[in-house]
């Protein structure tokens, strides 16, 4: 009786055992997941912004050339050596002359000083020149001015018409030209200057409006936002038009979106919610750079299938999952975004990741120049064999779980097909920095802009923006 006894307790224990293990792994993994993610959320809000590896500088020395722009590039793409890196700069030698910092076709004024008095201080005689020497070049700026315009139109009669009872009276009257916007003060010069300072300069209206006043202009930014409305919905809507029409009889476009914020808006939501931008960009082997921009409430596939309707062809896009299935359209993916899942993975695994696809960003740079043709020839002899191997390699790797090398892997996988489309078209880039690059003028503009009120402003800020990106 005593040893049954001593049997059940022993099972009881034992499976008690057993449960506690189990139970300590589970809170290992979920340890682990958190020590992970608080690791990412540390580097983010503390680390480095910048895609540059650690991994790609010896002993982790950081590099004292981070100012120098021949070695700031959007994707670090050297190719890796464990046991030296090092880097060929061939600069230009130039001979700077004074004079080289003006445009060659800048007005040049020439004021001579001649001596006030030219009379001989010996004999009395008057003074010869004989020579003149350039002492000194300035820059000279000629602020603008603002012209109050008044158009006046003129009435003529004929005297001898008018006084013969029999013949009819003759009246002509002067045509005014209609101005840009009905019943505005707004000319076409304000309008213009408007749209390049908060395009280009991306200063925003309510910064304008003092600067109008100094000029002697009195508005304010209610005023100007629907300036910027009228002439985008008026003028410029049949130029966009023409801009996407050419857009979509492309073969390979670039596309991303970024966040918005539209306060007034029509699907009910309040404004706090996520409205969205989207950017179209042609690539240049295709022709001038055609850069569209499409305002809408949603990241939904419904925009996507507008902002591309008709076309037929290679979309370059993140891992988005809007991007897919539609008719007519092949989607390939970009390294880039591979690339950043991969250097995440603070591990040696994440480091083998980011190697294969610096690879990949080695072989490009050298082909980037290359005919499309010659560029795929490149690619199926070099970087097949990379890619193959790349995913080769995670297949058969045991990367489970939520951690970041996990996250990186299955991303990877999940989208090989998409991945391998440059493998098979000359157009195709390697990765979506068009897109990224064409849509920062968006986000720099968000910062300042902060908020459209109405989606009509939202539209014509895209329209004025793609305008201006191309």
């Amino acid at each position: 009786m005593g040893d049954a006894s001593n049997e059940k307790v022993i099972q009881l224990l034992e499976e008690q055992l057993a449960y506690t293990k189990e139970q300590n792994k589970n809170l290992t993994k979920q340890i682990e997941a958190l020590t992970e993610q608080i690791r990412q959320l540390t580097k983010a809000l503390y680390g480095s912004k910048s895609e540059k590896s650690k991994y790609q500088i010896p002993d982790g020395q950081g590099s004292l050339f981070e100012d120098d722009p021949s070695f700031n590039e959007p994707e670090q793409t050297e190719e890796q050596s464990i046991e030296k890196v090092s880097y060929t700069v061939t600069r230009k030698k130039r001979n700077k002359k004074r004079n080289d910092s003006f445009h060659e076709d800048i007005e040049i004024e020439e004021i001579h000083h001649h001596p006030a008095n030219l009379a001989c201080d010996c004999c009395r005689g008057e003074m010869v020149e004989f020579s003149s020497t350039l002492i000194r070049e300035e820059a000279k700026f000629i602020p603008a001015s603002l012209k109050r315009v008044q158009h006046f139109e003129h009435v003529y009669e004929c005297k001898t018409c008018k006084n013969d009872a029999i013949l009819k009276a003759q009246i002509k009257r002067g045509k005014a030209p209609q101005g840009p916007i009905q019943r505005s003060i707004a000319g076409p010069t304000v309008l213009a200057k408007l749209i390049y300072d908060k395009f280009i300069q991306y200063s925003p209206l309510y910064r304008q409006v003092n600067e109008w006043e100094r000029h002697g202009l009195y508005t304010n930014d209610k005023n100007l936002s629907n300036w910027v409305i009228r002439v985008a919905e008026d003028w410029l809507q049949p130029l966009y038009n023409l801009m996407n029409q050419l857009l979509t009889a492309k073969s390979v476009l670039h596309i991303d979106e970024t966040y918005a914020q539209i306060i007034k808006r029509s699907d009910g939501k309040p404004a706090q919610s996520n409205a969205y931008n989207w950017v179209c960009r042609s690539v240049q082997s295709e022709g001038p750079i055609i850069v569209l921009f499409k305002s809408a409430l949603s990241r939904g596939r419904a925009v996507l299938e507008d902002l591309i309707k008709g076309f037929k062809g290679t979309v370059i896009c993140d891992g988005y999952s809007a991007y897919g299935q539609l008719p007519h359209v092949q989607f390939a993916n970009c390294w880039a975004h591979v690339r950043r899942y991969w250097l995440k993975a603070d591990s040696k695994n994440g480091r083998i990741g980011v190697q294969y696809c610096d690879r990949l960003f080695h072989i490009e740079r050298k082909i980037k120049h290359l005919s499309p043709e010659e560029r795929l020839q490149v690619r199926q002899q070099e970087a097949k064999p990379i890619v193959d191997e790349f995913m080769d390699w995670i297949d058969r790797s045991p990367f489970f779980g939520k951690n970041a090398i996990a996250k990186a892997a299955e991303y990877t996988l999940s989208r090989s097909s998409e991945l391998k489309v440059f493998l098979e078209n000359g157009y195709v880039a390697i990765d979506n920095n068009p897109a990224e690059n064409a849509i920062r003028p968006n986000v720099i503009g968000r910062k300042n802009w902060l908020f459209s009120v109405s989606e009509a402003g939202a539209n014509a800020n895209a329209i004025c923006l793609s305008l201006a990106e191309t």
